[in-house]
């Protein structure tokens, strides 16, 4: 079932909000607008939302290669290895904004992407599709 749920950038509805992370924690999927197009997204740890999008994209979960939207950069060291000093400041000049970085994976990665070595990591200028553990196709 879809459901179209508005979500204001300048006021926010919690309730709202509320709603879109039911459905993700439910294994659900979400079309949300980015810096560039829209995004499908859903939660990084549920593998079968993650087969969804595959499912809709067309390709083998194994062999695909998405983005994570993280909320900001101290989110990096969630998923990627630790970086240097240079491509850090790099990244604080570059983000939040259109860009996906593709960065050395880290161990901690979801069960779904342990075989990645690189991982793409997006800071949406978006505060409402911000949130570790999300990720857009």
């Amino acid at each position: 079932m879809a459901e179209l749920i508005r979500i204001y950038e300048e006021n926010p509805n919690p309730r709202e909000i509320s709603k879109v992370v039911q459905v993700l924690r439910k294994g659900g999927l979400v079309i949300y607008p980015t810096d560039t197009v829209y995004g499908l997204g859903c939660d990084i740890t549920n593998s079968r939302a993650l087969e969804k999008i595959a499912g809709i994209k067309g390709v083998k979960l194994a062999k695909a290669n998405w983005s994570f939207i993280c909320a900001d950069l101290s989110n990096l060291s969630d998923y990627a290895r630790q970086i240097d000093t240079a491509t850090f400041k790099i990244l604080k000049r570059a983000l939040p904004d259109s860009y996906t970085f593709i960065l050395p994976g880290n161990n901690n990665l979801p069960k779904d992407f342990k075989k990645k070595k690189t991982v793409g990591i997006r800071v949406p200028r978006q505060q409402y599709c911000e949130g570790p553990g999300t990720r857009i196709g």
